[in-house]
This record gives structure tokens, C-alpha cells and sequence, in this order.
């Protein structure tokens, strides 16, 4: 382990309350050398793809042997495991409900641990904060070298989810949701240029994207290229479509939300590979 290791925060707590700044204190009194890095408190409450959306995005870029501890946990104090999740890049500490799931679609080779090691836990184990009294020490005692075979065996029936695809509705149409709706209003939706190619070609074929009542029939490159309050299609740094507007929310402007359907009408051509 590294001199200073790196510990990641990601979880829907919030910053009015103790939650957050508990969690660390555990984290420094069993590792006193760590650095914590707050990645997002801000996940919607009980969310778990948010949740899953957030550190998908993320953790790539932080060093290698980085711990990632990942808290949405609507299960809490239920059956639900705590898991332990590496491989030879980073570690993840988390619930086992789903919310590493875009991680395991990411990464071909990981390991998940069954945590069962409860001296390793703060006692006694709150049903209702297990962030401070399981995850946290956890990720105090890997960033204070402790093996992570030490805290349990290996499962291979751990949950995960798959994020929704668009479908083909027709030979032209293909429709998809809205996956969130980040803190500018854009509407961060689940289509990828591996979904429609052809959006993002120089000269695109004739096309319209409907969200709500609003069609849309442009593509910008950047955000500031769009008129004011003109509501367009671009591509967002998570890799996604994204329905965004100039200095204006275009979930505001279109009415609409994380779950809501958006449609995609190539013209003249089939809608999907091309």
C-alpha cells in the first residue's frame, strides 16, 4: 500500500449532516496516513444506478491501489452483504445491491469478497450506519495494509444489475430513457455513439429527438454553441447523448426527468448501425 493511500467517498448522504464527516474520522483513527477524497455526497437518495453512475465515471482516473468506498444502501441492516471488490488496479467497499455494476461491466478481472470479518468492524454494528461501523473501518484497515483476503472469501453470486439499452421500435426509431439529470438541468440519457453512429457523423442524416413535447434536430459540439434556451443534443463527457441547453436547464425546458422516455427518428435510413 502506498505511503499516503487514497480513499474515495461516493455515496447519496448528503453534507447537512454527520454522516460523511463520521465516516472519515473512522477512516483516519485506524488510518491516520490516508487521504480521503470526496468524489459525490449528491447521488439522489436510495438511487443506486445514480449511485452507480458516479463511480463508474470516476474511478478510472484515480492511481492505482486506490479504495473506493461506495455507500447507497436503501438495504441497510437487512440481509443484504457488504463486499469487498478488487482487482489488480483499485478496491471497492460497498453494499452488495447493484451499485458496482458498471464497474463490472468494465473491468474483466475482479474479485469479490464476501466481508465476514467483523473484528475489523466498529462495534458495536448500528443497523442503520453501517457506512460508519462496516465500510468505513473496512477501508481504514486496507489503506492500513491489511490483505484483503483477510476479510472474507470470494462469492460469485454477487448482485448486479444491467443499465438499460434503447430499443428498436421500428426500422427508424429507437427509443431510450433519461438516466439522470445532472445539476446543470441536462438530461444525461442512455444512448451511445455505439447506439446511433450516424448522429455523430460530420454531416448526420436527417434526424429529430423527442423528450417530452420538445423535438430536437441538432447536434452541437459544446454547450455555448447552441442559442439561448435553444434545447439541442450533445455529446457529454460521461460518453452519453445528452439533451442539453445554453445557460438554461433543458430538464426544465422540456419538462422533463430522470425515467423519461426519448426517442430517436432517423429518416430514410434504419436506426440502428448506421
Amino acid at each position: 500500500m502506498a505511503d499516503r493511500p487514497i480513499v474515495t467517498l461516493t455515496t447519496d448522504f448528503g453534507i447537512n449532516d454527520h454522516f460523511v464527516g463520521t465516516m472519515k474520522g473512522v477512516i483516519l483513527n485506524i488510518a491516520p496516513q490516508a487521504q480521503i477524497v470526496d468524489i459525490c455526497h449528491s447521488v439522489q437518495a436510495f438511487d443506486v444506478l445514480d449511485g452507480a453512475l458516479a463511480i463508474a465515471q470516476s474511478y478510472a482516473y484515480f492511481p492505482l491501489g486506490t479504495i473506493h468506498v461506495v455507500v447507497v444502501d436503501p438495504g441497510v441492516g437487512t440481509a443484504r452483504r457488504p463486499i469487498l471488490v478488487s482487482n489488480e488496479k483499485h478496491f471497492f467497499v460497498a453494499p452488495d445491491n447493484g451499485v458496482l455494476s458498471l464497474v463490472y461491466a468494465r473491468e474483466e478481472r475482479i474479485r469479490v469478497r464476501h466481508i465476514t470479518g467483523e473484528h475489523y468492524f466498529v462495534q458495536p454494528v448500528s443497523n442503520t450506519f453501517h457506512a460508519r461501523d462496516v465500510f468505513a473501518p473496512v477501508a481504514g484497515w486496507l489503506a492500513k495494509g491489511v490483505d484483503s483476503g483477510k476479510f472474507g472469501d470470494e462469492i460469485s453470486d454477487y448482485a448486479r444489475f444491467n443499465a438499460p439499452k434503447p430499443k428498436a421500435a421500428d426500422g427508424r426509431t429507437l427509443r431510450g430513457v433519461v438516466l439522470k439529470v445532472d445539476r446543470f438541468g441536462n438530461l444525461v440519457t442512455n444512448f451511445t455513439p455505439q447506439d446511433v453512429p450516424m448522429l455523430f457523423k460530420a454531416t448526420p442524416p436527417a434526424f429529430k429527438i423527442v423528450v417530452g413535447k420538445t423535438e430536437i434536430t441538432e447536434i452541437r459540439s459544446n454547450y455555448a454553441e447552441g442559442m439561448p434556451n435553444e434545447v439541442f443534443g450533445i455529446l457529454g463527457s460521461m460518453g452519453y447523448l445528452e439533451i442539453a441547453a445554453n445557460r438554461a436547464a433543458a430538464a426544465q425546458l422540456t419538462g422533463s426527468g430522470k425515467g423519461s422516455e426519448v426517442s430517436i427518428v432517423i429518416e430514410g435510413a434504419a436506426a440502428a448501425g448506421q
